[in-house]
């Protein structure tokens, strides 16, 4: 029962961070490959594809997806969910403080095989060629149409550590795109005091 709930968390994981970013691109996404240690198993990316389309599993998803107890149908539904973001904010975004923090969040759980320190840029450009394909529309088959390399690495323990603090789907997206606030705020949680305004003397020291 506990491997079971741990299945269904990395699941609803996955899904969370595709709907965390884009959609299609030139160069897509062939495999997710889930690494732990010596530990790796890839899924075709082409089955997931498959499931959105059709609902109906193929090859190691079906027996994922029965070992997590998860309804074909169901998953097919959250691979094709989309939200709706303007391309030229996220653009903007993502070339601030706040935008690379998330990146780099992201970065730590997803990145090219082989190629951990380009997963911000290869992040950035799934994001950002995604929206442009898909008319500012993002989804989890869409961000892996869009990733701009062949292989996806997914860190296993990076994966697990965030779901943690997050086990749902709307938790997963509130965590990485809240949490790297939390540098910008002051050490008991409140947010950074302002500069005081010009002319106006700072307050004493007590």
């Amino acid at each position: 029962m506990a491997s079971r709930s741990l299945c269904n968390r990395v699941l609803a994981a996955l899904m969370g961070l595709g709907l965390s970013l884009g959609s299609p691109a030139a160069i897509a996404a062939e495999n997710l490959v889930f690494v732990s240690g010596a530990f790796r198993r890839s899924l075709s990316v082409a089955d997931l594809e498959h499931l959105a389309t059709t609902g109906e599993s193929r090859g190691l998803l079906t027996d994922v997806l029965r070992f997590s107890n998860q309804d074909p149908k169901t998953v097919a539904s959250l691979l094709n969910q989309s939200i709706s973001l303007p391309i030229t904010l996220v653009s903007r975004l993502l070339n601030t403080r706040i935008g690379e923090a998330v990146l780099q969040r992201l970065a730590q759980v997803a990145y090219p095989l082989k190629a951990r320190n380009q997963g911000i840029p290869a992040l950035r450009s799934a994001l950002i060629v995604g929206l442009a394909n898909g008319n500012g529309s993002l989804s989890a088959i869409g961000f892996l149409r869009a990733y701009p390399t062949q292989e996806l690495e997914v860190n296993i323990p990076a994966l697990l550590a965030v779901m943690q603090k997050a086990s749902s789907i709307t938790e997963l997206v509130r965590f990485f795109s809240e949490s790297p606030l939390d540098g910008l705020r002051g050490s008991n949680g409140e947010a950074a005091p302002k500069p005081p305004a010009a002319g106006t003397a700072p307050a004493a020291e007590p």
